[in-house]
């Protein structure tokens, strides 16, 4: 069994003390709070970038939902009997705003998923024309977009948006 002398084990299990004139390695206080700093710049910078790319997502979420109920809604005409849009909706007249009965379409967007931003619903359903439209919800509630339309025409705009926004602004 080898012995190793005292100076030999400090080497290697006991403190670091730097030989005069050198110094010691490693990070100061300082420089720690340096880069936490920074990082913590960064991320104010960063973070309402995402979330604006978040609400766009949401945006273009909800437009496809408008697009996929009006193709549901000329669907639900083409199948019945006399042709109209008239009872697409789960208001017994058919004519006023409501949600979308379920066999035509979900009245929640996005379609899948547990979060809902947006409430879809049929406006002015009539024997030839409708309107549709998503208004936004829960964490999409204050969008400055305000509320999708989408009618029976093609047209398309938004309603109850924040100022200075224009409807070629939020359909992209």
């Amino acid at each position: 069994m080898a012995t190793t002398s005292l100076k030999q084990r400090t080497r290697f299990f006991g403190p670091r003390i730097p030989k005069a004139g050198t110094r010691a390695s490693g990070f100061t206080l300082i420089e720690l709070m340096i880069v936490v700093a920074l990082i913590a710049v960064l991320i104010t910078i960063a973070f309402p970038s995402y979330e604006e790319y978040r609400e766009r997502a949401r945006r273009a979420v909800a437009q496809g939902a408008l697009q996929a109920f009006a193709i549901a809604m000329e669907r639900y005409k083409t199948e019945l009997v006399a042709p109209t849009y008239v009872g697409a909706t789960a208001a017994s007249s058919g004519a006023g705003p409501g949600s979308p009965t379920s066999a035509v379409f979900p009245s929640e967007a996005p379609l899948d998923g547990d979060s809902k931003f947006y409430n879809l619903t049929v406006h002015d359903a009539g024997v030839s024309d409708y309107e549709l439209r998503a208004a936004p919800k829960n964490l999409q509630a204050g969008d400055k977009c305000g509320t999708y339309w989408l009618k029976s025409t093609g047209d398309k705009g938004i309603t109850g948006q924040a100022t200075g926004v224009v409807s070629a602004d939020c359909w992209k």
